[in-house]
């Protein structure tokens, strides 16, 4: 019973015959855990929760989903726990969350990944906790990209268009994401020796809504941009809308990129050129994890995804006029 109990919960120990022995037989019984049975004989309760607050629901939706893959092949079960970042009592209720549903750990989000005062209370009470990109100075376990290179590869990829207006929309301030975004883009302008434009920088909050805003506002400069950089899929899709409401085209007189490679990404027109970071596979490592350290503290580690960019249709050569 105590083999089982160790390949059923990933634990050391067991050679690679006998896991396979066992995986077999689990297989062919259709055989599941009892989760009360396993809460009375480990003293856990295979419960893990996942801390959002975020505008952007498709990427939430491809991190959850990541994370519910990691759970599941762990037989551990996922709780979402919705909050609002900004709230004055947001450190006490997650502390209520964790006490009063037994929490063996949680995956934190942006921007609650990088809360201090949530980060803080999650220590004293000994809880595993994963984050999702967050900030160097907090980083210890979970998954990150390299945000900043990413967005000087994207832009490197509109200068190489013949665009030398590019405007920036940025996420939401408590996001270290917005921050990496934005030093990329400065980094990039740099890089190919053009000015840094504060007309062109607007402020976006990771939201459709945003971007169409934000985009209309670059759009009423007496020079307009022929390329924006959206700091987010959502946004660069609201600036999409927008443009195509003024009577303009993307890509003839505007191009337009975002960041994630969201589903949305695809589901617009035309097609979203865009950063691609695997968000279900960030959900999934972070899962990993912490599941990993749930199991053997210290022994989860920070992963570093890679990224991809996706040329499609928004981008194109910059007007001639």
């Amino acid at each position: 019973m105590k083999t089982v109990s160790r390949v059923l919960n990933n634990e050391p120990n067991v050679s690679e015959r006998t896991r396979q022995q066992v995986e077999a037989a689990v297989e062919k019984l259709n055989y599941r855990p009892l989760p009360s049975a396993r809460v009375l004989a480990g003293r856990k309760s295979y419960l893990v929760a996942m801390l959002f607050d975020n505008p952007s629901s498709n990427y939430l939706m491809e991190v959850e989903l990541g994370v519910l893959d990691a759970c599941q092949a762990q037989h551990y079960n996922l709780m979402l726990a919705p909050l609002v970042y900004d709230a004055k009592n947001i450190v006490a209720q997650v502390e209520s969350l964790i006490v009063q549903s037994q929490l063996d750990g949680v995956v934190l989000t942006p921007p609650i990944t990088d809360d201090a005062g949530v980060l803080k209370r999650l220590d004293e009470l000994d809880i595993p906790y994963a984050s999702v990109s967050a900030k160097e100075a907090n980083r210890r376990i979970g998954v990150i990209v390299d945000e900043q290179g990413a967005v000087c590869a994207m832009m490197a990829h509109l200068v190489s268009l013949g665009h030398r207006r590019i405007a920036h929309i940025k996420g939401h301030p408590a996001h270290g994401a917005s921050n990496w975004r934005l030093a990329g883009y400065r980094e990039a302008l740099k890089r190919a020796g053009l000015r840094y434009d504060r007309t062109l920088v607007v402020d976006g909050e990771f939201s459709y809504a945003s971007g169409y805003a934000a985009t209309n506002a670059l759009l009423d400069l007496k020079q307009r941009p022929t390329a924006i950089f959206a700091a987010n899929d959502d946004m660069a899709a609201g600036a999409i809308c927008a443009i195509c409401e003024r009577g303009l085209s993307v890509p003839r007189d505007i191009s337009v990129c975002g960041f994630d490679d969201t589903p949305i990404a695809h589901q617009i027109y035309p097609a979203l050129t865009t950063v691609r970071q695997d968000t279900r596979e960030m959900g999934r490592l972070a899962g990993i994890e912490l599941l990993r350290e749930i199991r053997e503290r210290s022994s989860g580690s920070i992963v570093d995804v890679p990224y991809t960019l996706q040329l499609r249709r928004s981008t194109g050569p910059a007007p001639t006029t």
